[in-house]
Order: C-alpha cells, then sequence, then structure tokens
C-alpha cells in the first residue's frame, strides 16, 4: 500500500489458498491488508473474514515494531462462502493512494468499497460483480478489474469515482480460456493483475493449467483472451516484478512434495524464463516479490511452510530456501504480503 489519508504507508494484499473445497470450519477464510509508514510508525491491517451469514472487515492497528491490535469490525454489506479459505489471491486491495479499500464478497456476487481513514473504515459502495464468485481484483489507478470464477468465469471492468463509487464500463466483459479452446471444464480462475506498465491483464486458471493474457486497447476495453499452456500444473498466484517479469506457483494438484514456481515475460509475447522450479513442499498459494526484484516468497498451504526463490536479472529463478519460514502445519499458511520497504512479510 501507498500512503494513507493519514499520512501512513502499507501494503495491501488478499489471502486466499490453493484449494477452496475443502470442508467449511468455524475459521472464516481472510483477506489482508497492511499499512506503514517510511520511519517505520504505526499503520494497519485488514482482514476479510468470508462469513457466509455476513461478510466482515477486521481492521487492526499496526505498531512500529510490526504487533497488531484490533481496531474494529465492519460489515461489507455481502456474503462470503463461509468456507475456511478462498482460492483466490487478490481479493482485498488498496487503492496507490491509501484512500479506498476494494473487497470481493464470493457468496452474494458482489464488491465493496471502503473508505480508508485513521479511524477506521466505511462503507461508501457495494456493485454487482457482472459474473458469479467474484475471487480477485485488479486495480490501476481508477480502473478496475474483477475476476468472476463461476461457471466459465470472466473478467469485468468498472471504474472508481473520486467518491469511491463503482460504475461498469460497458462491452468490458471479456471470457477466460474456455472461448478460444472450446472447453467445457470450468477453468477456475485464481488471479487477475494488471502488468507494471498498465499494457496487459494476466489471468490464472487452475483447473486448466492455463494462463490468459489480454491487451488493453483503450477506453478500460481489453482484447483477448490469448491462452498460453502453464508451464507446471495449476497455477495458482503470481507477482510482478517492476520490469514486467512474473512469478507464478504451481500448486499440482496439490500432490505431495511437487509445489514449483515459474518466472514469465511479456515482453514480446508470452515466454517462459524458467520452467517449474520445484521446492520440495505442497499445495503452494500466494507469491510475493520483495521490492528491490531479486527474491520471492511463496506459501505451501499443504506442508505450513514458507519457501524462498533468488530471482536473477534476466528473470529466472533458483530455489534458496525450500523452507524459509514455518507455520502450524495443520492451519497452514495461505495469503502473505509485505510492508512498504519490506520490513513484515505477513501471512495467514
Amino acid at each position: 500500500m501507498k500512503a494513507m489519508t493519514f499520512g501512513v504507508l502499507g501494503m495491501a494484499l488478499a489471502l486466499g489458498a490453493c484449494q477452496d473445497n475443502s470442508d467449511p470450519s468455524p475459521v472464516s477464510a481472510p483477506e489482508l491488508s497492511s499499512s506503514q509508514n517510511q520511519s517505520g510508525s504505526s499503520g494497519a491491517v485488514y482482514v476479510q473474514t468470508n462469513a457466509a451469514s455476513q461478510n466482515e472487515v477486521v481492521a487492526y492497528r499496526r505498531a512500529p515494531n510490526g504487533r497488531l491490535t484490533v481496531l474494529g469490525t465492519y460489515r461489507t454489506g455481502g456474503k462470503g462462502t463461509g468456507l475456511p479459505r478462498l482460492g483466490s489471491q487478490g481479493s482485498v486491495v488498496l487503492s496507490k493512494n491509501n484512500r479506498w479499500l476494494l473487497v470481493t464478497n464470493v457468496g452474494s456476487n458482489d464488491v465493496s468499497v471502503f473508505a480508508v481513514s485513521s479511524d477506521g473504515l466505511r462503507l461508501v459502495d457495494k456493485t454487482a460483480s457482472r459474473g458469479a464468485m467474484p475471487f480477485s481484483i485488479a486495480l490501476r489507478g481508477n480502473l478496475v478489474y474483477v475476476l468472476n470464477a463461476g461457471g466459465a468465469g470472466n473478467i469485468t471492468a468498472f471504474r472508481l469515482s473520486h467518491d469511491g463509487h463503482l460504475t461498469h464500463i460497458l462491452h468490458s466483459t471479456r471470457p477466460l480460456s474456455g472461448s478460444v479452446t472450446g472447453s467445457p471444464t470450468a477453468p477456475g480462475p485464481a488471479q487477475v493483475s494488471f502488468s507494471p506498465d498498465g499494457g496487459k491483464l494476466v489471468v490464472t486458471e487452475k483447473a486448466t493449467s492455463l494462463i490468459d493474457t489480454y491487451t488493453l486497447v483503450g477506453n478500460g476495453l481489453t482484447r483477448g483472451p490469448v491462452v498460453n499452456h502453464s508451464s507446471g500444473e495449476t497455477p495458482f498466484g503470481f507477482a510482478f516484478r517492476s520490469d514486467g517479469i512474473f512469478v507464478v506457483t504451481e500448486a499440482h494438484a496439490a500432490a505431495e512434495g511437487e509445489a514449483s514456481a515459474s518466472s514469465y515475460s511479456l515482453a514480446g509475447g508470452f515466454h517462459v524464463v524458467s520452467p517449474s522450479v520445484r521446492d520440495t513442499q505442497t499445495d503452494v498459494c500466494w507469491t510475493v516479490i520483495t521490492e528491490n526484484g531479486k527474491y520471492a516468497y511463496i506459501t505451501n498451504f499443504g506442508a505450513g511452510t514458507l519457501s524462498s526463490y533468488r530471482i536473477s536479472l534476466n528473470g529466472s529463478l533458483a530455489l534458496l530456501r525450500a523452507v524459509a519460514g514455518r507455520t502450524a502445519h495443520a492451519q497452514g499458511p495461505r495469503d502473505q504480503d509485505f510492508s512498504d520497504g519490506g520490513k513484515y512479510l505477513y501471512v495467514i
């Protein structure tokens, strides 16, 4: 995240596990966002509960040493699924100016917008996602793309106004891979994101092991998809480096010890830089890249660990540590993100 309205710098992230078909539990699926200023002063963290009866965002105040205390709980006006995790990355997004927090309501097929202040959050809008099961949000300036995961899936665009309201962009809805491949398989998409230059959108599809790319053509509209084969099975979360290299986790259908990551470039098309590099762990989910672009961290939900990779100048990957961090195995790591400056890595 960038500077919030009260001058605090931070980060935004959405947390979800690779598999979203687990049995429901009393623990709701979390979505997270956090903040910090450059001098290390306090910020905030926001977590989506995904509760089926009434989705909420829990806000935490973050101390200079990274510790969290509850600030408040805020209803989104929508519903979650009640599952203990979401099969997506990017379902909670903070605007670059830290004024707006966008949250998907997977159970009621809409997106909520909160105004952010030092005192907490204020719900200002809730808009239909123009599809089923909104899983992930891409935000660049005032252009918002929502990835709807239900059925054949789609991406749909909205404009975020100066007062925090979303307006649907006509004719912006684009299909996922099935429109090109003709496959009846539900694609099970995981994430949508803009490339750093804003010229492309990328979507990962878990069920088909495909990666879709779209080209921005003006007025918020896109052309595509161009359908590309993932280097590994079950591509999930991904993160871009500033030069356009992006790293994608590969869950390999949660097969034990088969988790991996690949890197890609969009320069002049779609190119594999490093094909699948295994981390020897199980069921990967989220990806984050350090600000200097040299390292990637991925969560291994099934193994209860985090792995680290070194990213070379040309974007190739090398496993640094198979176990760079460890959480409780029974409650595997789902989502993660860095604070600005990379001092803190928050993991659910």
